[in-house]
């Protein structure tokens, strides 16, 4: 019997797969700003590599033929001391190469074969490198004085460019504080048409949402400002037509009850007299139903309501009637938030629909069972009101018409009295109840509706 409610609530479950406006402008801009850091990075990257070769070579070069003139020029008791200073006041170690050293190659880069490219141009195609000597890191350049063979060590810090730790942090600050401005300019985006979304909803739930801020850009002004005005104008088309319903209602009971009068005080076969009250009580019937229809619920008359004992009270006295027979299986305890009145008006309607037209076959009763559990829905664990009767249902087909104002099926429901506004008035009530109303056929026969209810609390 729950199968509708079973498969909103699998399809809830997977609704966060599906990205709302935010995300996918967020998405959309974040996969912008990453295209355009590449791209920006790539170009730098290309420009600024020519540059970094050359000053790389140049600073190699002219480091070691200075070095190679000041120690091939100096008195040999002044070496020890000129190499002491290099490396105090210039950063730069001179070591004798020896066959037994264990030398690590420089990275395997394209901006490294450039620089051994451009260096060895200069100081001699025999020129080795090495990012490690004797596990002592650092930029190693070989070169010779006479048949003697040396390193000479720069520090890494004296080169130019930017390492690859540094390039990953400078993309990594940029690329947060580019989220942060996409997130930014998304919710600037969205904001508006999120407030425009939950007033239309509240309008969907019966509910008058507050007027839209007329702020912002030209566009969002005009249409939160044709929005506003909608909403003016569907309250006062509502008001209008309660006022009419119920000026047409009041109005027409007064020559109904004048009749009435009339019928009693006349001298008329007893055949017809019950004939004409039968129709003037048909008549204030479809009035009642008509002033029931113009009749709004204000959500502030809400309270918690005892739904377990409500529907155990209308079962009693339902079942009190001739031609009924209910049966109720209540689970006790169940409260909902709403209006104790229009609900009652609601499960009464829907039983006096049932009682007119779901008669069992071959009987003159009308079967109802009423069941009340607590389930969870899509919108989360609601009271589940369960009422169907044992006659003939309704095509399938034209079940969705049920729910229309004015609307009977006599051909599939039997014989019709009323003006068609009983389960247009359910439908109208429970809208603004944030209730959910479902209409199917029951297996074995008879009509089922379902109502999910908000619980209190």
């Amino acid at each position: 019997m729950f199968a509708p409610f079973s498969a909103a609530r699998r399809a809830a479950r997977f609704a966060w797969y599906r990205s709302g406006l935010f995300w996918r402008t967020f998405l959309l801009m974040s996969l912008l700003t990453a295209a355009s850091m590449g791209s920006w990075i790539g170009m730098l990257n290309m420009f600024q590599r020519g540059p970094q070769v050359q000053q790389t070579a140049e600073l190699v070069g002219s480091v070691v033929t200075l070095t190679r003139a000041a120690l091939t020029h100096s008195a040999p008791d002044l070496r020890r001391e000129l190499l002491l200073e290099l490396v105090s006041n210039e950063g730069i170690r001179i070591l004798t190469m020896n066959d037994y050293d264990v030398v690590e190659p420089p990275p395997n880069t394209a901006l490294m074969a450039d620089i051994a490219h451009a260096v060895r141009d200069r100081l001699g195609k025999h020129t080795r490198f090495s990012s490690s000597v004797n596990g002592v890191p650092g930029f190693y350049i070989s070169f010779n004085i006479q048949e003697d063979e040396y390193w000479l060590m720069l520090e890494r810090e004296r080169l130019a460019g930017l390492t690859r730790v540094q390039w990953l942090g400078w993309a990594t600050l940029v690329g947060l504080l580019s989220l942060v401005g996409a997130a930014f300019v998304s919710s600037l985006v969205n904001r508006p048409l999120a407030r425009l979304t939950a007033a239309a909803r509240a309008i969907a739930k019966g509910e008058r949402p507050t007027a839209l801020p007329e702020k912002g850009s030209q566009e969002i002004i005009e249409a939160n400002r044709s929005f506003n005005q909608m909403v003016d104008d569907l309250a006062q088309v509502e008001k209008d037509r309660a006022v009419i319903l119920a000026g047409i209602s009041h109005d027409l009971r007064t020559p109904l009850a004048r009749m009435q009068l009339e019928i009693e005080m006349a001298s008329l076969p007893q055949d017809a007299r019950e004939g004409m009250q039968s129709d003037i009580n048909q008549m204030d019937a479809i009035i009642g139903q008509f002033l029931d229809f113009a009749k709004p619920t204000d959500a502030a008359t809400f309270v918690a309501v005892n739904l377990s004992e409500m529907l155990s009270e209308v079962g009693r006295e339902a079942g009190r009637m001739r031609d009924l027979k209910v049966a109720v299986d209540l689970m006790p305890g169940i409260h909902v938030m709403g209006n104790a009145t229009d609900l009652r008006r609601v499960v009464n309607n829907i039983i006096e629909n049932a009682r007119k037209y779901g008669k069992t076959p071959g009987s003159d009763l009308t079967e109802i069972n009423i069941l009340l559990r607590v389930k969870a829905t899509g919108h989360g664990r609601r009271a589940v009101i369960e009422i169907c009767d044992h006659g003939v249902g309704v095509p399938q087909d034209q079940i969705t018409q049920l729910l229309k104002p004015f609307t009977r099926l006599d051909s599939a429901r039997g014989q019709a009295n009323g003006a068609g506004l009983g389960l247009a008035i359910v439908e109208r009530v429970l809208s603004r109840h944030n209730a959910e109303l479902m209409v199917s056929n029951r297996e074995g026969g008879g009509l089922v509706l379902q109502i999910a209810l908000p619980l209190a609390g």
